[in-house]
């Protein structure tokens, strides 16, 4: 156990957004607990180490986490702070996400370096993007459009876009929001238009299943809304079984006692779409709850019966 009574030590990534989340998670520990000694350990992944390839063709699962909950099961580190998009849905044994913070902006961000709309690039135009969800999803109203790979720290993907390496990238506009970069945001993208990565906009904080000392600490950070929904989007991911392959968008709001759920899986090249979307009322923040688990089952059932089942077969192929 690397924890003492008044120590804590949170395992991070040490890439820019990275550092920049997981401080808003000491600066909030800091406040809820005052006397708290809070240690940042900073731990390289398999995705920071290869940063020419793009992700897709990297391929597997736990690209930026796997060595992040290698340290946990060592006891180097008591919590690790995620991206809950880049956490795979099936967790190693002997580890859980004991808390949820409340959500950023999920949605994803359009930068231009000129301030053309995406919708309004010339055909042909290159958008910069490693994410085959956000491609496949501006194919669908762009099939005009060419992209090129597009990695790094936040900051250096909007220096490539302003060095002409591409007429504008998609980002997440989490990401911009953290890091302070949200004055080269030409504009955002709704969910209508491109549906976030399940988890998009939120931080998981992984621990060990029984570090009961840890939970209480995070307990006052917790947020049961985004965690809901969090939950009902990797639940969907994970009954898909659509691995790192398949692009699929999901998406959930709690509000007023109901929650909403949208998804779609596509092909990589944005031809084939499978969508789905369903709405349960009652008790909503309690992930094992008849309406999450019915909401669950009903978008899974709706995506299969639109093809999604091949057109994951088909990416896997």
């Amino acid at each position: 156990m690397s924890r003492s009574s008044d120590t804590l030590v949170v395992g991070t990534r040490g890439s820019q957004l990275a550092l920049a989340q997981t401080q808003w998670i000491v600066d909030r520990l800091r406040q809820a607990h005052p006397q708290l000694t809070i240690r940042m350990e900073i731990i390289r992944t398999t995705g920071d180490k290869q940063q020419l390839r793009p992700l897709p063709e990297i391929g597997g699962k736990g690209l930026f986490t796997a060595e992040l909950e290698q340290a946990l099961l060592d006891g180097g580190i008591d919590v690790a702070v995620h991206s809950a998009k880049d956490l795979p849905t099936d967790l190693r044994a002997g580890l859980a996400v004991l808390a949820y913070p409340q959500r950023e902006d999920p949605r994803d961000a359009w930068v231009s370096a000129g301030g053309a709309a995406l919708m309004e690039l010339p055909t042909g135009s290159v958008v910069g993007t490693s994410s085959l969800r956000r491609q496949a999803q501006i194919l669908v109203h762009r099939p005009d459009l060419k992209f090129v790979a597009l990695r790094g720290n936040v900051d250096t993907r909007i220096r490539k876009v302003h060095e002409g390496q591409c007429a504008g990238a998609v980002l997440a506009l989490a990401g911009l929001n953290r890091v302070g970069l949200t004055a080269y945001v030409t504009h955002v993208i709704e969910p209508s238009f491109c549906l976030p990565a399940p988890g998009q906009g939120a931080l998981a904080l992984e621990g060990r299943t029984d570090d009961k000392g840890v939970r209480e600490l995070l307990a006052p950070i917790h947020d049961a809304v985004t965690a809901a929904a969090v939950e009902v989007e990797r639940a969907i991911l994970a009954a898909l079984d659509a691995g790192c392959r398949a692009p699929v968008g999901v998406y959930c709001v709690c509000a007023g006692g109901r929650m909403r759920c949208e998804a779609v899986v596509l092909d990589p090249a944005g031809t084939r779409v499978a969508r789905a979307s369903a709405e349960e009322k009652g008790d909503i923040l309690v992930f094992e709850s008849p309406a999450c688990v019915s909401l669950v089952r009903r978008i899974v059932a709706d995506l299969c019966a639109g093809g999604a089942k091949d057109i994951i077969a088909l990416c896997r192929r």
